[in-house]
């Protein structure tokens, strides 16, 4: 009984910190009004648009190139556990890009410290530089962020964030670069 007891404790501590980065998040179906242009976004058709050049590379290629813990963040959609990663808690003034293909995702004059133990925004560089997927794993509604180039999984996004905008970008430190100004 006790190992049926400490296995099940395990497993809900597993899936409480996967699902953490939003626990301070209303659970909705809809997005208010006010985040329906970030919210489901539509990503641009053509270049003209402001479409990206898509990085596209065999799972071998992503594998050399990315670390482990990068590679199961990036490409498996996974999470590092919470205060773990390199810029929880980093103060460098300059430009926070994706892992995978160099895109500038966040300015550091939007990072704020959320308490949540993973790198919060309130903001991306451009909006096309991130696309948003409904996240229904675990049984929590959120919305997850996704490099719009080379689709590499970021984080989540949730309507609990300090104005103007309103929103936290929970984003994964396994999935950035810096580069300071």
């Amino acid at each position: 009984m006790t190992y049926h007891f400490l296995m099940s404790l395990l497993l809900s501590t597993f899936l409480f910190c996967a699902a953490s980065c939003g626990q301070n998040a209303k659970q909705t179906s809809t997005p208010p009004a006010e985040m329906q242009p970030l919210y489901h976004q539509q990503t641009p058709t053509t270049k003209a648009e402001g479409e990206l050049e898509k990085v596209v590379k065999t799972e071998a290629e992503w594998k050399a190139q990315l670390t482990e813990e990068q590679y199961y963040v990036t490409r498996e959609k996974g999470t590092e556990r919470a205060f773990t990663g390199k810029y929880h808690d980093y103060k460098g003034k300059g430009t926070y890009k994706c892992i995978g293909c160099s895109l500038p995702l966040f300015d550091s004059k939007t990072k704020f410290d959320s308490g949540t133990g993973w790198p919060s925004f309130w903001k991306p560089i451009e909006k096309v530089h991130i696309k948003e997927e409904a996240d229904n794993k675990y049984g929590w509604n959120r919305v997850e962020v996704l490099c719009n180039r080379c689709d590499a999984h970021l984080g989540h996004v949730f309507d609990d964030g300090p104005a103007p905008t309103g929103l936290r970008y929970c984003i994964n430190s396994a999935s950035l670069q810096f580069e300071e100004n």
